[in-house]
């Protein structure tokens, strides 16, 4: 959320953001809020006004009581009720029209980053680099599923009857090299200086609203029934809402954390044949980076984020490349985003394994996450990254390291959350 004085003073730059984001419905917003803002500050001083008179007159009345001036005291108390039934309307009038502001303001987009590409939509996304070579094998490669079920390894069917679609059982060594992949994503996380951290899997709905925007929101999460309460559609979201409301002392700064969780989104909408199995489900676990920073060091450590995803694919011989996200693919929080991408050989393509994005100070805006400095307080700045979510990162290892007799090897790295074993062996 921008600071509504630099849309104050700022109406075309604002203006010219919403253009390049291609949200042109919400150009007539600027200029709404500007309004209402000035509104506001006039109620704001006038309520002002009446509470210093009030103040004034009620020491006149103390005087003239004491000075057995009755008639002339009763007449500035009366004059003081009428002034309280104003400010009682002003008061109404001014909570009303901060809450109009506050919506307006977070539908407003971040103004984002000079570099970003312009862009419609994810299509017009642009590749920066490839890391491995991109190889597809001389024999077949199934379905991600099909491969997973000659290990005796996932039971849609099953799922779908407990649950309904979107849903899975992981069984064996499929349920194993799951697992594996999450240990190994957190030990790797910490041995580069990250704390692990495991948190609430539920959220209220003031953090909801601090870390995401209402589109985001409705399409994503599922609301606990009778409950302030949400299901986390990724640990970003409690763990940027851990420091709701607090002054971090700068010299504690950057925080580098790395959490493990489930996550549960709706993920509304039709999905094609490559997005079926386990690729967009309502149900999966994932090993995130968060990152708490001085506003001046936020592009180092965005930049340090999407590079851990990178190692952490190519140590398991995953080859990747990264994308820079375009306007029009950023979500209204974001300034800037990469995508990671894993090689699919069966697809012969690349396809989205994590996202890292820099909020700036727009979440910390909405949620008071502020920094005790030297010359005064003032708002962090967070960023977060996917380490790995292994529904898809189990997609491309499995693809990326599959035998023609069906057998997957096990990368050395992987090999000790795995017992040992350099290969897993099909049962079918």
């Amino acid at each position: 959320m921008l600071d509504i004085k630099f849309v104050r003073e700022n109406p075309e730059i604002v203006k010219e953001n919403i253009q390049k984001k291609f949200q042109e419905h919400k150009l007539p917003l600027v200029d709404e809020v500007i309004q209402l803002d000035e509104e506001r500050r006039a109620v704001m001083v006038k309520a002002d006004e009446l509470r210093a008179n009030r103040n004034k007159i009620s020491k006149q009345i103390g005087a003239l009581m004491a000075q057995g001036k009755r008639e002339e005291g009763m007449a500035l108390k009366e004059q003081v009720t009428a002034q309280a039934k104003e400010l009682e309307s002003l008061s109404a009038r001014e909570a009303e029209l901060n809450e109009r502001v506050t919506k307006i303001m977070m539908a407003i987009p971040n103004i984002i980053d000079p570099s970003v590409p312009i862009g419609k939509d994810d299509s017009e996304n642009v590749e920066v680099q490839r890391y491995g070579e991109p190889a597809v094998p001389d024999f077949p490669i199934p379905y991600h599923t099909d491969i997973m079920e000659t290990f005796d390894g996932i039971d849609m069917d099953a799922a779908g009857r407990v649950a309904g679609n979107g849903f899975y059982y992981l069984m064996g060594d499929i349920a194993r090299l799951h697992s594996a992949v999450i240990s190994y994503a957190r030990d790797f996380m910490i041995d580069r200086g990250f704390t692990y951290v495991v948190p609430p899997f539920m959220i209220r709905s003031n953090v909801v609203t601090g870390v995401m925007s209402f589109e985001e929101m409705d399409a994503m999460m599922y609301k606990i029934e009778g409950e302030d309460l949400y299901l986390i559609g990724t640990s970003e979201h409690s763990m940027i809402g851990k420091f709701i409301d607090t002054i971090t002392p700068e010299e504690k700064l950057p925080l580098t954390l790395t959490s493990y969780s489930p996550c549960f989104r709706k993920e509304k909408g039709a999905h094609g044949i490559e997005e079926r199995g386990v690729y967009r489900i309502h149900q999966f676990e994932k090993q995130e980076m968060v990152v708490v920073c001085k506003p001046e060091e936020s592009p180092y450590w965005f930049d340090q984020l999407w590079q851990n995803t990178v190692d952490l694919f190519r140590s398991l011989d995953i080859p990747v490349r990264t994308l820079e996200c375009c306007s029009g693919d950023l979500a209204d929080l974001k300034v800037k985003s990469v995508d990671v991408e894993a090689w699919s050989p069966r697809q012969k393509k690349y396809f989205e394994v994590g996202s890292c994005s820099n909020l700036t100070d727009a979440q910390a805006r909405r949620l008071k996450i502020r920094v005790k400095g030297e010359k005064g307080n003032y708002l962090a700045h967070t960023l977060n990254n996917t380490v790995v979510a292994p529904p898809r990162m189990l997609i491309a290892f499995l693809e990326n390291n599959l035998n023609a007799d069906g057998s997957v090897n096990i990368p050395e790295a992987l090999r000790m959350y795995m017992g040992g074993k350099d290969k897993i062996l099909p049962k079918k």
